[in-house]
C-alpha cells in the first residue's frame, strides 16, 4: 500500500521512511517501530492508519536493517541514539508530515515497545507533534521531563499489566511525574503481556515476554483510533 521515501533530519541529512497515504486524510501520524526494525509488521501498521484516515510515515531508524532474532535486536536497539533518534529522525518525519499540510495539518506520534518508550521522548523534543499515543514503552524516567511535554499536548498509554519488559510499578512511576506536571493524559491497563498488540507475537517462535491478544488489541485500537480523531482532526 506505501512506499519508500526520502525526507531530511532537521540536521541536514537524509532518512528513509515507508510512507502509507490515506485517500481522505484528517491528518497524519509518525509511527515508531519496535526493537524488531522497520519490518512487515510495522509497514502493515502504517497501512491500516492510512485506512482508517491518517498518512502515517514510519522512519526507518536502523537504517535498512530489522531481524527476527531477539539477540540480534537487542544490539540494534542498544546501538540506536536514542536522543537523535527522537531529535532528528521523528522529528524529521514530523517535520516532513507537517510540510505537506496534510488533513488538519496536525501530526501525531505513535510507537510500540521501544517505539513507545522514543514516543514519550519525542513528545518532549519535537514540538510538531500535536498528540501522542504510548503502547507498551516507558524510557527510564531519569530521561522524562514531563514539564517539556506541557499541558497543550494530549497523550495517551496503553499499558500492559504482566508486562515483564515495562514492569507496570514503571508505569506508576511515569504516570505520577505527567500528573505532577500537568500533562493531558489518558491511560489504559489491560491484562495482558508485553506486545499484545503485536499480531506476530504468537506461536512457538515468539519470544517468551510477548503474547499478542486480539480483544485488548482492537480495544486499545478503537481507542487509539478515537483520541487521535479528537485530537488531530
Amino acid at each position: 500500500m506505501g512506499n519508500v521515501i526520502q525526507f531530511e533530519r532537521p540536521d541536514g541529512n537524509s532518512l528513509n521512511g515507508y510512507l502509507a497515504e490515506a485517500e481522505n486524510p484528517i491528518g497524519s501520524v509518525v509511527v515508531i517501530q519496535e526493537w524488531w526494525g522497520l519490518n512487515d509488521q510495522i509497514r502493515g501498521v502504517a497501512d491500516r492508519f492510512a485506512r482508517a484516515g491518517l498518512t502515517a510515515l514510519v522512519p526507518d531508524l536502523y537504517r535498512g536493517k530489522s531481524t527476527v532474532e531477539q539477540e540480534e535486536a537487542h544490539h540494534l536497539m542498544d546501538n540506536l541514539d536514542f536522543g537523535d533518534a527522537a531529535s532528528n529522525d521523528i522529528r524529521g518525519a514530523a517535520t516532513y508530515l507537517k510540510s505537506r499540510n496534510i488533513g488538519s495539518g496536525k501530526v501525531g506520534i505513535t510507537g510500540y515497545c521501544m517505539g513507545g518508550a522514543l514516543t514519550v521522548l519525542s513528545m518532549m523534543m519535537v514540538p510538531e507533534a500535536d498528540a501522542g499515543v504510548i503502547w507498551y514503552g516507558v524510557p527510564p524516567l531519569d530521561y522524562v521531563d514531563a514539564a517539556k511535554i506541557g499541558a497543550g499536548r494530549p497523550l495517551m498509554g496503553h499499558w500492559a499489566e504482566q508486562d515483564q519488559a515495562f514492569p507496570i510499578a514503571s508505569v506508576d512511576a511515569f504516570e505520577a511525574k505527567l500528573k505532577e506536571a500537568g500533562v493531558d493524559y489518558e491511560g489504559y491497563r489491560y491484562l495482558a503481556q508485553h506486545a499484545f498488540a503485536n499480531e506476530t507475537a504468537v506461536g512457538p517462535g515468539r519470544v517468551a515476554f510477548t503474547q499478542y491478544d486480539p480483544v485488548w488489541a482492537q480495544l486499545a485500537w478503537d481507542r487509539t483510533l478515537r483520541f487521535f480523531g479528537q485530537h488531530l482532526s
